[in-house]
């Protein structure tokens, strides 16, 4: 069972064609089923995420960065876990995710929870706090 709400909020963007067949991007916070997270064996309650270029091209429609639609942006992701399958990430712990598919052909960070596999996550260092690692960023 997840340790996920059955909806949470996220900053979600969808291609639609209108009536004519004209593509357009519909794109703001709504909610979202846990149900349609991909499979992954943490589950994490994100805390922070920082915004990137990448993140900018997902929401726009001539982006060519989203590989999914919906997609949820978010090329990295900071916050605590709430449920692992994995003994070596502990419930609780301060964690961050970024890259490999996030934000891109996976949903990513802009979101109030998140599941991933367990090899994107990498606990923060004591004392590091989840908004300290999204300030600093990720591109590049």
């Amino acid at each position: 069972m997840s340790a996920i709400p059955t909806t949470f909020r996220a900053y979600v963007a969808e291609k639609h064609e209108d009536p004519e067949g004209i593509p357009f991007l519909e794109r703001g916070v709504r909610e979202f089923a846990e149900a349609d997270l991909p499979p992954g064996e943490v589950e994490i309650r994100v805390a922070w995420s920082s915004v990137n270029y990448k993140d900018g091209l997902a929401t726009r429609l001539d982006g060519k960065v989203a590989r999914i639609s919906p997609l949820i942006p978010g090329i990295d992701l900071a916050g605590e876990v709430v449920a692992s399958d994995d003994p070596e990430i502990a419930v609780g712990a301060t964690v961050v995710a970024h890259g490999y598919e996030l934000g891109v052909s996976r949903h990513g960070g802009f979101t109030e929870y998140q599941r991933v596999p367990a090899g994107w996550v990498v606990p923060l260092a004591p004392g590091f706090s989840a908004r300290e690692a999204m300030a600093i960023g990720t591109a590049g």
